[in-house]
């Protein structure tokens, strides 16, 4: 895993750069939860953790940008073609 740390001036600018990048997981702390989640369903991503690192098996993964079509793991992973976004 790499982390990458851009600075950003605004919340929009935020989010405009992180749904400009080809990755497929995102990760928004915040010490306000409510805003992290919403500024995480604006997020273009297959995967994003609020504050927190914790991987869920059953969870969706991929099939956005450069990961392809269809997901891995969960239930979603036999609704192939679909474009959900799992947030954490």
């Amino acid at each position: 895993m790499v982390l990458l740390v851009i600075s950003y001036k605004t919340e929009e600018e935020a989010i405009r750069i992180t749904n400009d990048t080809s990755y497929v997981y995102g990760y928004v702390s915040s010490a306000n939860p409510d805003r992290a989640g919403q500024i995480a369903k604006q997020i273009i991503a297959s995967q994003i953790m609020i504050n927190k690192f914790n991987h869920n098996p059953y969870a969706p993964f991929g099939g956005m940008k450069q990961s392809g079509i269809g997901r891995e793991g969960g239930t979603l992973g036999i609704q192939a073609y679909l474009e959900h976004n799992a947030v954490m």
